[in-house]
């Protein structure tokens, strides 16, 4: 990993065009190929349900599909999410656990507050953050880690891919000193160089490991979703 790092190190995990309403995220500067993304994104059926149903964001229905094919999401569960500004997610996943269950979720950018979720702003590879988060857990541990995060766009895609592996490869830690044993992880991954390899450690460390595809996930992207159950002990 340590050749990894030091090619990625100055890209933080916020991606510009992550999939929010407009005026839910900060504004980023247009090329022509954001603008016609964004032209596209604006016309997006899933945008506008998402308006429609007062989701943050079109991502909320992957996780909702996600939830029903796979069944992840009980009431009274303590749910981790990475990477979950503007909220989509966490929206959903508050919304599942009920008056009983808790969501943690963390950012780098801000996040308005959601019912059931509490949020930790900052970066969860700096240690300061990290221990905060463990911290705020206690002795407590989660019953699922999710994690919809991607790198910061540079254009390069062979930085791009390396950058949302070593991103997933930090999820994956994440998950493993947080989750009980036998607790699930969902992250979102993109096809490419090294995800075989990233595929072979998840099946080493959960019983069992399903790729999906929801519906909500553009065709043209090379975003899939992994769904990890039964972290082994």
């Amino acid at each position: 990993m340590a050749r990894i790092v030091a090619t990625i190190a100055v890209f933080p995990y916020i991606d510009p065009y992550r999939e929010v309403i407009p005026g839910e995220h900060p504004a980023v500067a247009r090329t022509k190929s954001s603008s016609r993304w964004l032209q596209e994104h604006v016309n997006d059926p899933y945008v506008k349900q998402a308006q429609k149903d007062g989701y943050r964001s079109r991502s909320s229905y992957k996780l909702i599909e996600l939830n029903e094919k796979d069944r992840l999401i009980r009431p009274g569960m303590l749910i981790v999410d990475l990477g979950a500004a503007p909220g989509g997610w966490s929206q959903v996943a508050g919304k599942l656990v009920g008056d009983k269950g808790r969501v943690l979720a963390t950012d780098i950018l801000p996040m308005e507050p959601l019912q059931r979720v509490d949020f930790i702003q900052g970066d969860f590879r700096d240690e300061a953050v990290l221990n905060r988060i463990l911290e705020h857990l206690g002795a407590a541990k989660a019953d699922l880690v999710i994690s919809d995060i991607a790198p910061n766009i540079s254009g390069v895609s062979s930085a791009d891919q390396a950058a949302s592996i070593y991103l997933l490869e930090l999820a994956l830690d994440m998950a493993r000193r947080v989750l009980k044993p036998g607790g699930n992880f969902v992250a979102k991954l993109f096809q490419g160089a090294g995800s075989d390899e990233y595929l072979k450690e998840l099946r080493g460390a959960f019983d069992k490991v399903v790729i999906r595809k929801p519906a909500a996930s553009r065709p043209r992207s090379r975003e899939v979703y992994l769904v990890a159950r039964g972290l082994k002990a």
